[in-house]
């Protein structure tokens, strides 16, 4: 199997391209043509449309899996124009040449397509209202995946860390080592998804499809929305105070900072965040027999990890 992965030098892109290579015959694209251990990786920006088509024609994928986006959530709001070429437009060019091709696309998006106004978890066939301009771009990009016709699998997450990058985690770690006292918000509650088990479940779904000659034609009808988040639940506060004592349990921080709890609109970010993005992922349970782990145990293996004891 013949896979294309743009964003590989990203917060997920890492950990997919770990997990997706000994699929097949791997290309990796990344905006400055290289991958983190330096080695030489395709050059791929998603604000360049015609550059998009290139590559696709050029390595013609059986798979392309799109890691790539604009997440910077805060700063979308001062520029949505990025926000929407990258998150919306760029994803429907890169379905129209899968469709040409009879590619496979694998997208990620995310939980903030929804308002947050719910009492139980979002499925898939819920109206979709966003409220800041980076969900609203990511739901563009879902919509013209749709339109566009080509077999895919668009896999909404949310809350995603992992041990490099830029992410939740990684800022209350260096803020530990900064700060005695930190307020977070404690009116947002969703579930922390860590990249290994996003990209550990990528590679469980197309390993099922990889025995075909072709995995578009190989879904049989399973193409779609899949919602794919760690289970359980929590609210940034809460998160943030396991992050400590986690992190102090396995030697990442010398002392646990004091956590209170602060309210969004005292925390004043410039994009609103849904009050409620945690994410129903019985589907992807019942048709690929997938069940994300819990986010406690994800988190402990991260930091585990981190600290040299796992992986």
């Amino acid at each position: 199997m013949r896979i294309l992965l743009l964003g590989g030098a990203g917060l997920l892109g890492r950990e997919l391209a770990v997990s997706l290579a000994p699929l097949g015959e791997l290309h990796v694209a990344t905006r400055e043509g290289r991958v983190p251990a330096g080695l030489k990786a395709l050059s791929v920006d998603l604000d360049l449309p015609v550059r998009l088509r290139e590559v696709v024609r050029e390595v013609r994928p059986h798979v392309l899996v799109n890691a790539a986006a604009f997440t910077a959530v805060d700063r979308a709001e001062d520029d949505p124009e990025t926000a929407h070429r990258i998150n919306a437009v760029a994803p429907g060019v890169l379905a129209e040449e899968c469709l040409e091709q009879g590619t496979l696309m694998v997208h990620y998006s995310t939980d903030y397509v929804f308002s947050g106004e719910s009492q139980r978890a979002w499925r898939e066939t819920d109206p979709t209202v966003s409220i800041n301009i980076y969900g609203h771009s990511k739901l563009g990009g879902e919509e013209a995946i749709r339109l566009a016709g080509c077999p895919h699998l668009i896999f909404r997450t949310g809350w995603v860390y992992g041990a490099r990058g830029n992410n939740f985690l990684a800022t209350m770690l260096r803020l530990a080592g900064e700060r005695d006292t930190l307020e977070i918000v404690a009116d947002q509650t969703g579930a922390p998804t860590w990249t290994r088990s996003l990209a550990a479940a990528t590679n469980t779904v197309l390993s099922r499809l990889s025995e075909s000659p072709n995995p578009g034609e190989a879904l049989d009808g399973r193409g779609g929305t899949y919602h794919l988040a760690a289970s359980g639940e929590t609210t940034w506060c809460d998160y943030a105070r396991h992050i400590f004592e986690l992190a102090k349990a396995n030697g990442l921080i010398g002392k646990i900072p004091e956590v209170s709890a602060t309210t969004s609109q005292a925390f004043g970010a410039k994009a609103r965040r849904p009050a409620y993005s945690v994410l129903d992922c019985s589907r992807v349970n019942q048709v690929f027999g997938i069940r994300m782990p819990a986010w406690q145990d994800s988190l402990a293996r991260c930091l585990a990890d981190m600290a040299g004891k796992g992986r």
